[in-house]
C-alpha cells in the first residue's frame, strides 16, 4: 500500500491531505491562503509531521494549484505561479520549495486539471476519455481531459477568460476581471455576482433574476466548449454551483444556444446526465491532487 500527499492550493484556502492509492483520506488540514512563505511553510510542516508521527514515507505529492502556472518542463519557472491576480503570489516557486524541503517528487498541475483527473478516477467521469471540469466560484477555470490526459498546450487552458456575448442593455455590468472586464470569470464568478448585486450570491433567493442571467452566461460558455472540445461530459463544480437550481436553467440555455447543431443523443436525450455536478462533491479538488500524484508516479 502506498501513501500520497495532496495539496489543493486555492486562492482562498489550502487543503492538504494524505491518502492511500484508493483515495481513502488518512489525514487532512486546511488553512487560509495568506502570503506564500507562511502558506507553503504550513504545507511542508503538515506532511513532515505526518511522516514523522506515522513512521511512514509518502511516495509523492500532487499539487493542484490556482494559476496561471508554468507547466513546461525545462522552463526556468517550471512549477511556479506566474501572472496571478492573487496579491503577493506572482512569480512564486511552489514545486521547487516543496520538493527541496521534503525530498519528495512533486507533481504539479492546475487546480481544475487535478479535479478533472479525480473525477475520472473516482467521480462523475469514470469510464470517459474526453471530458471537461469547470469550477465556478471565487474564479472560473476549466480542466479538459483529452484522450485520458490533461490538456496543456502553450501554457494551459484559461477557460474562465473567454469572451462571451454581452448585451449591454440587458446587463450594464462592466465585469469584475482586472485583466478583461466582462470575460466569463468577470461576469459569472462569485465576486462578480457580489459586485453586480451588492450582496453575496448565497444570500440571493432562487427566484432572483441573478440566477437566470448567471445560467445564461454559463450556458454560453458551455456551448462554446461543446463546439470546440466536444467533451463526452461536462462537470460543474465550485461554490456558485452549490446553487443546484442553476443546473436545469443551464441545461435549457445550453440546448437553446446550440440550436440543434450538435446531433448527439447525449445532448438531445440525456442532457441531465451530460451537464452534471461533481461526483466527488467538495472533495474533487483535494482528491484531484492525489490523482496528480498517482498519475505522476
Amino acid at each position: 500500500m502506498g501513501y500520497y500527499g495532496g495539496v489543493e492550493a486555492g486562492g482562498t484556502k489550502f487543503v492538504c491531505i494524505v491518502s492511500d492509492e484508493k483515495a481513502r483520506i488518512l489525514a487532512e488540514t486546511r488553512f487560509p491562503t495568506t502570503l506564500p512563505e507562511e502558506t507553503l511553510k504550513k504545507t511542508i510542516e503538515f506532511f513532515a509531521a505526518w511522516q514523522k508521527d506515522q513512521r511512514l514515507s509518502l511516495k509523492a505529492i500532487g499539487v493542484a494549484c490556482f494559476g496561471p502556472i508554468d507547466l513546461q518542463p525545462g522552463s526556468p519557472t517550471y512549477g511556479h505561479i506566474t501572472s496571478t491576480p492573487k496579491t503577493g503570489w506572482q512569480n512564486t516557486a511552489v514545486t521547487p520549495i516543496i520538493e527541496k524541503s521534503l525530498g519528495l517528487p512533486v507533481y504539479f498541475d492546475t487546480d481544475v486539471n487535478g479535479a478533472a483527473l479525480g473525477e475520472g478516477l473516482w467521480g462523475a467521469a469514470q469510464g470517459l476519455t474526453d471530458y471537461l471540469y469547470l469550477t465556478i466560484g471565487t474564479g472560473v477555470g476549466g480542466g479538459a481531459i483529452c484522450n485520458g490526459k490533461p490538456l496543456h498546450g502553450l501554457v494551459h487552458p484559461e477557460m474562465g477568460h473567454i469572451r462571451l456575448p454581452h448585451d449591454w442593455k440587458a446587463d450594464p455590468f462592466a465585469g469584475n476581471c482586472p485583466y478583461h472586464g466582462d470575460c466569463f470569470e468577470g461576469m459569472a464568478s462569485g465576486p462578480a455576482l457580489k459586485r453586480r448585486w451588492g450582496v453575496s450570491a448565497n444570500t440571493l433567493p432562487p427566484e432572483h433574476p441573478a440566477w437566470d442571467l448567471e445560467a445564461n452566461y454559463i450556458a454560453l460558455a458551455l456551448s462554446n466548449f461543446i463546439l470546440t472540445l466536444s467533451p463526452q461530459r461536462i462537470i460543474l463544480g465550485g461554490g456558485v454551483m452549490a446553487q443546484t437550481h442553476l443546473f436545469p436553467l443551464i441545461r435549457k440555455y445550453t440546448l437553446a444556444h446550440l440550436n440543434g447543431y450538435v446531433q448527439s443523443s447525449a445532448l438531445l436525450n440525456g442532457i441531465d446526465s451530460y451537464i452534471v455536478p461533481p461526483g466527488l462533491g467538495n472533495l474533487a479538488g483535494s482528491l484531484g491532487s492525489i490523482a496528480l500524484a498517482l498519475q505522476g508516479s
